[in-house]
């Protein structure tokens, strides 16, 4: 059995709405469960990778703070839960993050600048989100999400549906977004 850290549930006020949320500790990773005061049976989902850069720097070079704020925007209206996932560089952290931002300013692209510093396109894994889920006794969502590795690793919960977040490309993520969509298989 893992060991899980469970913290109180306190208010978030934000400027979407103002929203529950809740931390949970796995292997010195924190993740969030930001969360509307009603769930229904079958709730909006948004599993959102920590992206430093793009979630709290306002980065453009990806369209992950745009997905995070269309999320919050969402799911403030139709109610539902976003899982902060902690897990920054589709798991490689930051040092590995910058590293490849400077391997793509040389010319490579992200799956490129990810396998040239010895990591998969995608390191990521899901079990805690299955575990908050669970934790909630959510058995059923609709997914916010373009990513289908997202889809595939949730074997615990039923996918109703998934919702599409489109992001508008701008010049500095364009390619970055063609290979998500060509090399990744994110639909986008």
């Amino acid at each position: 059995m893992r060991e899980i850290e469970i913290s109180e549930v306190a208010t978030l006020p934000t400027k979407y709405a103002t929203f529950n949320i809740q931390a949970f500790k796995e292997f010195g990773k924190e993740h969030l469960a930001i969360f509307t005061n009603e769930l229904s049976n079958n709730p909006i989902v948004r599993v959102h990778s920590e992206c430093l850069t793009g979630d709290a720097l306002g980065s453009v070079k990806c369209d992950c703070g745009e997905q995070l704020a269309f999320a919050q925007s969402l799911i403030a209206t139709e109610g539902g839960m976003i899982i902060y996932h902690r897990q920054e560089g589709r798991n490689i952290g930051l040092v590995g993050k910058v590293n490849a931002y400077a391997l793509q300013d040389r010319g490579l692209d992200t799956v490129e600048a990810n396998h040239q510093l010895g990591f998969k396109a995608d390191e990521r894994t899901y079990e805690i989100v299955e575990y908050i889920l669970d934790y909630f006794k959510i058995k059923k969502i609709q997914l916010l999400t373009n990513n289908p590795s997202k889809i595939d690793s949730l074997k615990n919960v039923e996918i109703s549906k998934r919702i599409p977040i489109l992001i508008e490309a701008n010049p500095h993520n364009k390619a970055y977004l063609e290979v998500k969509k060509n090399q990744m298989g994110h639909l986008l």
